[in-house]
């Protein structure tokens, strides 16, 4: 009780759960938030510093993305305790092995998993086996489409978030009145959301001048050649290792000279240290919770456009309900581009009305939406108790 108090607003959380199993030690975090629109839905991370208060936060995170899309599906998250880079790829599997089946009883039925930091095609497909439905998780390899009319993935080469986050920066670049052709980009993070919008910015004729992974950040000012930088990763494990650009650290990169910043890798990474040193005119979070939102306030203030990661990282979710539902790849994408590119029209407008961050506009709608679903959910179980 004590962790629910602790987080407890009139939103949720609904659950905290920690589940344990003993013969492969794994240790397992489920925050469900909200399922006043349906089911929680969330991924699954897997790390050594996972704890709950970054799961819940993620948690809410996921209520009001949900609720912004307009999908039948409510708030929540879950993380594994474990560091990949130090167990076999056989132990992990079976770490998610034993988080499905501990959380049989609240997926499909409260919990829709997904992947996230560190978990994939291949983790998903474990996590269905092990709990012995399709539909207790999204993300699944294409393969697992067997017969017409199952349920199946969408393999995640299609970059769903990345091409949800370039629907974003090409609204928030007419926002301003930024011509994307030329214009510099810098990328946090190199994962499956970095790279993928990086392949998908060069093809708008975007200049990409710096890239960070966890190894550090290249930076060239004449631009980054994308499947150099593929290559470098690839080949040589980090994208400091790109050929022609300076080796810069990882912090450097939200100090550089660049009209967008996406900041696309781990929680808090624009924080009291180098918020005031940003040059960027808009900041796109492909990212979840990259930055609290008093250091969101502080560029607003500064005038610098902030999509927040409520809109702007949306397309994974909206991509993992066109998967639920049945939907090809293709009407996928159609899927992610109209809602992203709607909402972010539609809160940018409101936020320059109102003169207020973004994320304020972006929440009240989303709260506006979710608040409506608990009414209606209230007014049923009262119908119920008369009976």
């Amino acid at each position: 009780m004590m962790e629910l108090d602790k987080f407890a607003d009139e939103w949720g959380p609904e659950k905290i759960v920690h589940v344990y199993d003993p013969s492969t030690r794994m240790k397992g975090i489920l925050v469900i938030d909200n399922t006043a629109l349906g089911p929680g839905k969330g991924g699954i991370r897997m790390t050594p510093t996972v704890s709950v208060e970054e799961v819940f936060r993620l948690a809410r995170i996921m209520t009001w993305k949900c609720a912004l899309a307009e999908l039948p599906f409510g708030g929540a998250k879950s993380g594994i305790i474990a560091d990949p880079k130090r167990i076999t790829k056989e132990e992990k599997l079976g770490l998610v092995r034993a988080f499905a089946l501990a959380l049989k009883p609240l997926s499909p039925s409260q919990y829709v998993a997904a992947p996230d930091i560190n978990t994939g095609e291949e983790e998903m497909a474990v996590y269905a086996l092990a709990n012995g439905s399709l539909n207790s998780c999204t993300g699944k390899p294409f393969s697992m489409c067997v017969r017409p009319g199952v349920k199946c993935g969408i393999p995640h080469e299609y970059g769903s978030t990345a091409y949800g986050v370039l629907n974003a920066i090409i609204v928030a670049s007419k926002h301003v009145g930024l011509d994307l052709k030329g214009t510099r980009v810098a990328i946090d993070g190199f994962g499956n959301v970095g790279s993928s919008l990086a392949r998908f910015l060069a093809g708008h004729g975007v200049r990409i001048v710096a890239v960070s992974d966890s190894k550090g950040c290249i930076y060239n000012p004449n631009g980054l050649d994308y499947e150099k930088l593929m290559k470098a990763k690839a080949e040589k494990g980090s994208v400091i290792n790109y050929e022609h650009g300076q080796v810069l650290s990882h912090e450097e990169i939200f100090e550089l000279p660049a009209e967008i910043l996406v900041p696309a890798s781990i929680p808090d990474v624009i924080n009291d240290r180098n918020v005031d040193r940003i040059q960027a005119k808009i900041v796109v979070e492909a990212a979840n919770i990259p930055a609290k939102y008093e250091m969101e306030k502080i560029l607003h203030e500064k005038g610098i456009l902030v999509v927040p990661d409520i809109v702007a990282n949306a397309g994974g979710v909206i991509s993992s309900y066109a998967e639920y539902i049945g939907e090809n790849p293709d009407k996928m994408l159609e899927m992610v581009s109209d809602k992203i590119s709607k909402n972010t029209q539609l809160i940018l407008a409101e936020s320059a009305k109102a003169k207020l961050p973004p994320r304020d506009i972006a929440l009240r709608i989303a709260q506006e939406r979710v608040k409506k679903a608990m009414e209606k959910r209230e007014t049923i179980k009262r119908s119920f108790s008369a009976d």
